[in-house]
């Protein structure tokens, strides 16, 4: 048993006691998974990559029926006759026609080099069948790993506006306490009990987008609606800036890129095209034997003129065909040149692409360090001018204002946080990382 064979069974059995450790209270399977369980899973999986891995099947299957094009095609047939008592009349000479059985096999072998190309374009097929492969797993990973991201960012976009949600339910019971012995306007808590108000709806939306994440990380894995998901890994053990930012030094080479790989096979591709075509118009060799036996069902004499072996050998040349062939060739020479064209565009949008996603990968590094501290600092002028309200030294349109000026510093921090994991996906899949 192969170490890889190993680790999968040992990965499902894993999966198993995790999908049998049900909830007691609900009775719904939950399924705990790290970053690398569910990209794991994900591909074990997941049904677009079992297609992908089809399509190899396929180009295999298409590479054996042309070998096997190239060899000896055996065909074998039988039959019987009967002429109802007709005898042959030669004149002074009657040939009985007795009822009879036939009995053929032929072997047979055709040549041609438009035969040997399309073996070198299964061949091409199967490679190409098998890059789709690896890139659809790299996708798939990539996707989960941004699915992941997504719903640990959401919990703490939830964790941050219950804790502003707490701390403005306080501010709104000491207004209102104030309120009822007389020392506050009913304003002032009035504009408090809208800031609470507007809190909690945010918090519902979060969590409402949040079993979105949650149903597309499902679809992702291919689980069912009911199944729990349960991350393992918080957003601290998966942010490492240190990688992060080692990618912006990573060299790029383009000959790992997929989409790269992908294009200079089908470039290779059309250049087969060009003998193939022209070898369709090629000349072909073929050659065979053919065994003939034959029984009559009668003691009578009789004629039997089939030879019980024979062999042959044709060749066929094409010698004329008005030009059609020649457009042809040239038709698939342009396609071709066609594609070297392509593939050279697509090497330098490629290399443009590599400096674009470095910068995008910079600039979300710079701002999420900027909007941490900044979130740091609006929570200290919160905290500040909330201990000045409860003194009555601050209004309640300064609580409402650094109220706000909290929530939007914690939603520019939330939203750096995806824009580093989106540049550094996005960085990844281009360097194949």
């Amino acid at each position: 048993m192969s170490k890889n064979v190993l680790k999968k069974g040992i990965f499902a059995l894993l999966m198993c006691f995790c999908a049998v450790g049900a909830s007691a209270q609900d009775g719904h399977l939950k399924m705990a998974f790290s970053l690398a369980e569910a990209q794991q899973y994900a591909v074990e999986h997941n049904r677009t990559l079992q297609n992908a891995a089809i399509d190899i099947q396929k180009a295999q299957a298409s590479r054996w029926q042309s070998i096997a094009s190239m060899l000896p095609q055996v065909t074998a047939s039988a039959s019987y006759s009967n002429m109802m008592g007709y005898k042959m009349d030669l004149g002074q000479i009657q040939i009985s026609m007795p009822p009879y059985a036939t009995f053929n096999v032929q072997t047979a072998l055709a040549l041609s080099g438009a035969q040997i190309v399309s073996l070198g374009i299964a061949d091409i097929s199967r490679k190409m069948a098998d890059i789709s492969l690896e890139k659809s797993e790299k996708e798939i990973a990539d996707q989960v790993e941004t699915l992941y991201f997504s719903a640990l960012v959401t919990e703490e976009t939830i964790r941050l506006l219950e804790e502003n949600l707490e701390s403005m339910r306080k501010l709104h019971a000491i207004t209102q306490n104030s309120v009822n012995v007389g020392v506050a306007e009913q304003t002032d808590a009035d504009q408090l009990q809208v800031q609470v108000a507007t809190m909690e709806s945010s918090i519902n939306s979060a969590r409402r987008s949040l079993e979105m994440v949650y149903n597309s990380l499902r679809l992702q894995l291919c689980l069912d609606e009911d199944v729990e998901i349960a991350l393992t890994q918080n957003i601290d053990d998966l942010l490492n800036l240190g990688t992060t930012a080692a990618l912006l030094s990573s060299e790029f080479d383009i000959e790992n890129n997929y989409d790269y790989r992908l294009l200079k096979q089908n470039t290779e591709l059309a250049r087969k095209q060009i003998a193939l075509t022209g070898w369709s118009n090629g000349p072909t060799v073929s050659v065979y034997h053919q065994y003939s036996g034959r029984h009559n069902f009668s003691d009578e004499p009789t004629m039997n003129m089939t030879p019980p072996n024979m062999i042959g050998a044709q060749l066929n040349i094409p010698l004329f065909t008005s030009g059609k062939a020649a457009a042809a060739v040239k038709d698939a020479r342009l396609a071709y040149q066609k594609q070297l064209n392509t593939l050279e565009d697509t090497e330098l949008a490629l290399n443009v692409q590599h400096h674009q996603l470095v910068y995008n990968l910079r600039s979300a590094i710079e701002k999420y360090e900027i909007q941490k501290q900044n979130v740091e600092v609006a929570r200290r002028v919160f905290d500040n001018i909330a201990k000045k309200y409860e003194y009555g030294v601050a209004s309640s349109l300064d609580v409402t204002n650094s109220g706000t000026n909290l929530i939007s510093a914690q939603s520019s921090y939330v939203q750096s946080l995806l824009e580093i994991i989106n540049a550094q996906v996005s960085l990844e899949q281009l360097l194949n990382k």
